[in-house]
């Protein structure tokens, strides 16, 4: 089955020749008219995937108990502006809300509430989400537009959804992938004329094979970038949640996903999300290079038990039915269960912060 915003993509290539994965990937999220952003709602159980704050308000209680500790570290400072990029439905700054007024009214009722959300659509749920909270709150199409003072940031599955460029080993060394046509008129990967300076590359031992793949996102170290530049300015911390790695390395990571499925990147655009594992080293060197201390980068699972998921889901279950306890237990071991392929370990959490402090459950925080 063919997309709208395929025959988009086949013209255009038919017509420039082909294009980047990079193009390729924004196209699929963001073009004005087909993209995915623009067409779905993804959330959710209807949708084509279920984010962690959508599992549990468990998760977002946890990033809010972080943010009352960051903070607290900063000096408990008046008049923060508490971000959110990407906010989803609003469901992690609701959860996030709730815990701040309770555990540090004094941070909930001076600081000023800042929603980053590019989709009308979107923003029109996060304001039915989020009405308890009134004009406490604001919306911003850019990071930029958030007015400056000392800022604490939540970006939950942001990163992964910013497009990456991909280069494939050739017998000439590595070269930019591109989306052509094949004979049969479909999309498919080629490699392109770009090619990679070397210097990019991980350290490695033996030559990496024909055919691998390595994954570099400029687009993601300059969303990055400038963060470091307001907390630099500002003082404040971010704490930053995706899928990905904690060490460079080679690979494919490009990944669509549709009705909770794993699709062929190529097979519908605009149709599925697609995403890349983000790659946490070269975030955290991003960062050190901008001039912010790194708090630390650890499992998503160690991150929300270090924060007291556990403690707090036991309180949640006091006195509920079998079948609510059982469903508390379910979604902790969702969030934070380890093991391969689940999420308490594919999911990394990493902060920043200018001044430095320490900052637990990151280690060397307590």
């Amino acid at each position: 089955m063919t997309t709208a915003l395929a025959q988009k993509i086949k013209s255009l290539i038919r017509a420039n020749g082909p294009i980047s994965v990079t193009d390729y990937f924004a196209l699929c999220l963001a073009d004005p008219e087909h993209g995915y952003y623009k067409t779905r709602n993804p959330f959710g159980r209807a949708g084509d995937f279920v984010t962690a704050p959508e599992i549990s308000q468990l998760f977002g209680e946890m990033i809010g108990v972080f943010l009352v500790v960051a903070w607290q570290r900063h000096g408990e400072p008046g008049d923060a502006r508490i971000v959110e990029i990407g906010p989803g439905r609003g469901t992690m700054m609701n959860d996030m809300l709730r815990v701040i007024a309770r555990l540090a009214p004094r941070l909930y009722e001076t600081a000023s509430i800042h929603l980053v959300e590019t989709s009308p659509a979107l923003q029109d749920v996060q304001r039915q989400t989020l009405s308890a909270h009134g004009d406490k709150i604001a919306w911003h199409t850019s990071f930029d537009e958030v007015p400056e003072g000392f800022t604490l940031i939540a970006a939950n599955e942001l990163f992964d959804a910013i497009p990456i460029r991909q280069f494939i080993k050739t017998p000439t060394g590595f070269r930019e992938r591109v989306i052509a046509l094949d004979a049969e008129d479909e999309l498919c990967f080629a490699a392109g004329v770009a090619t990679l300076d070397p210097a990019l590359l991980p350290p490695q031992r033996i030559a990496p094979p024909d055919g691998e793949i390595f994954e570099i996102a400029p687009a993601r170290q300059a969303v990055m970038t400038t963060l470091c530049e307001r907390l630099l300015k500002c003082h404040g911390t971010a704490l930053v949640i995706d899928y990905g790695h904690m060490a460079t390395g080679f690979g494919d990571t490009l990944q669509a996903v549709l009705a909770h499925e794993y699709d062929p990147p190529l097979a519908h655009p605009g149709m599925a999300d697609l995403t890349s594992h983000v790659d946490f080293e070269n975030l955290a060197r991003t960062a050190l290079a901008s001039g912010v201390q790194v708090n630390g980068c650890m499992y998503q699972g160690d991150f929300l038990v270090g924060l007291g998921i556990e403690d707090r889901a036991a309180s949640l279950g006091r006195d509920k039915d079998t079948k609510t306890q059982a469903e508390i237990v379910k979604a902790v071991e969702r969030l934070a269960g380890a093991g391969e392929g689940r999420m308490g370990e594919l999911f990394k959490a990493m902060a920043i912060s200018s001044p430095a402090l320490a900052l637990p459950p990151f280690k060397g925080g307590n």
